[in-house]
């Protein structure tokens, strides 16, 4: 990749290809230290936009639904969006390594072990994630041609599918340049909205809500377990945070990354799932975007509804971008923009799925509290690595992949990475309970989902352990 001005990243004076008018060519290859710039605070605005979200509105819903108070649903919320740390967290990585977080990981599983981990983790999941979202946009992109007149049916939903998609794999395509300085205006611009959504809600909300029929005991305990997993899924699911800190200097503060990461995170997602929750106590959030729309005057409606399918593609463009990457860490020979177009037709086609074949609020939930079986591990590890390594990666021995080099471990894998999340994740679906499964340890215990924190402990003290236990970690 060229640059008149290598030092512009994140500055408007600046043109390249990491200019947002520019498609970004890089891929997983080094960002040399001339080209890098901007500060971290760029970062907030960059996670905030895709986390002002409609999906939280349905998510602080559906814990009403579960039978909670609305104490104990804003409790759940607070606790689990604590788990934003863990993605600042890792973040700090990418300044220091220069790669994106596909690559750095080959430090925790080993050059080819990473290729298998990155096929679940940064295809599978990552398509899984781009069809949640695309389906929420979707559904309320397909209310609003109902509103407007167009006919019924599955061309048009189709249609709708579609063209939501091929605008967010336009954001992913442009890359890094057009994300940090689209998403700082967006992340106004949606705040604005969902704040007008906000206020309406408000005025309807019943703040001293109580469910006609209390949970008690174990069945409490499990809707309890089952919120947390709901909410801590989505912080989890963010390995990608190293990806758009690797633009910045490499004497960038770990804090400030990892802080700004964090709070542009955790912020908006805690306030619009709460309001979610508020919704819920009033309207019926199984319907979720007629529940928002009935409370809502008519004129506002279709800016409420673009905003929904903006914020998806804000959200999905980050995630396609990191596939994209992902796909080529893996080592399939592909450019980042084929690379980005191919994870695109899977999410399409998992949406289409979604939306034609299966109800949206069952998939959502069943989707976010199955994934973490293999998303809790994967961050334990990434983080347990990071700490023992101090923050030690080293961009240019990560890409190179040569037999013996310090990341080649024993054939390639390196034992503790793929043991801890191997452990990690059988221990997490031992406790995890969802509509079509239930583990043996999460039914003894009456339906407690404790698969996150038990998944995570797990895969840290295996990889921990395992790693001092081989010496395959030099010490700082």
């Amino acid at each position: 990749m060229t640059t008149t001005n290598p030092s512009a990243v994140g500055h408007p004076e600046g043109s390249g290809t990491e200019h947002a008018g520019h498609v970004e060519t890089r891929g997983i290859d080094l960002v040399p230290e001339e080209e890098r710039g901007g500060r971290p605070r760029q970062l907030f605005a960059v996670w905030a936009a895709p986390n002002v979200s409609y999906l939280s509105f349905v998510v602080g819903g559906s814990l009403i639904l579960m039978g909670l108070t609305l104490a104990q649903a804003l409790a759940v919320i607070l606790v689990g969006n604590l788990l934003w740390i863990c993605t600042g967290v890792l973040a700090v990585s990418g300044p220091a390594a220069g790669t994106s977080g596909s690559v750095i990981s080959r430090a925790m599983y080993g050059v080819l072990g990473n290729k298998a981990v990155l096929v679940l983790t940064g295809w599978l999941i990552a398509a899984a994630y781009l069809a949640l979202n695309w389906s929420a946009a979707s559904v309320a992109g397909i209310g609003l041609a109902d509103r407007l007149g167009a006919p019924h049916g599955t061309a048009v939903s189709a249609a709708v599918i579609c063209a939501v998609a091929a605008g967010t794999l336009l954001i992913a395509i442009f890359g890094y340049g057009l994300i940090v300085r689209l998403y700082s205006a967006l992340s106004v611009l949606l705040t604005v909205v969902f704040t007008v959504v906000t206020g309406y809600v408000l005025h309807h909300a019943d703040f001293s809500y109580a469910p006609a029929e209390p949970l008690h005991g174990g069945a409490l305990a499990a809707a309890l377990g089952a919120g947390f997993a709901i909410i801590a899924s989505t912080p989890l699911s963010y390995s990608n945070s190293p990806d758009l800190a690797r633009y910045l200097p490499r004497d960038s503060s770990p804090v400030a990354v990892a802080g700004w990461t964090a709070f542009g995170a955790y912020l908006p997602s805690t306030v619009f799932t709460a309001v979610g929750a508020l919704a819920a106590t009033r309207l019926d959030m199984s319907d979720p975007e007629s529940a928002l729309e009935s409370i809502l005057p008519g004129w506002f409606v279709p800016v409420f509804v673009i905003a929904v399918v903006v914020n998806t593609m804000t959200n999905n463009g980050m995630t396609a971008y990191s596939a994209g990457l992902a796909i080529q860490s893996v080592g399939v020979r592909l450019a980042r923009i084929p690379a980005v177009l191919i994870i695109g037709v899977l999410g399409t086609a998992m949406t289409l799925w979604a939306i034609l074949v299966f109800d949206f609020l069952t998939s959502v939930n069943t989707m976010l509290q199955l994934v973490v079986v293999v998303t809790g591990p994967a961050m334990a590890v990434a983080v347990t690595d990071l700490l023992m390594r101090r923050n030690r990666y080293r961009g240019e021995d990560l890409l190179a992949e040569q037999r013996g080099g310090p990341y080649w471990y024993h054939r390639g894998v390196h034992l503790p990475g793929v043991l801890a999340l191997l452990l990690g994740g059988v221990t997490a679906l031992m406790w995890a309970n969802t509509s079509f499964w239930t583990g043996p340890a999460a039914d003894a215990l009456g339906g407690v989902d404790l698969a996150i924190p038990a998944g995570m402990a797990v895969a840290a003290a295996v990889y921990g352990a395992t790693a001092r236990a081989l010496r395959t970690i030099p010490r700082a």
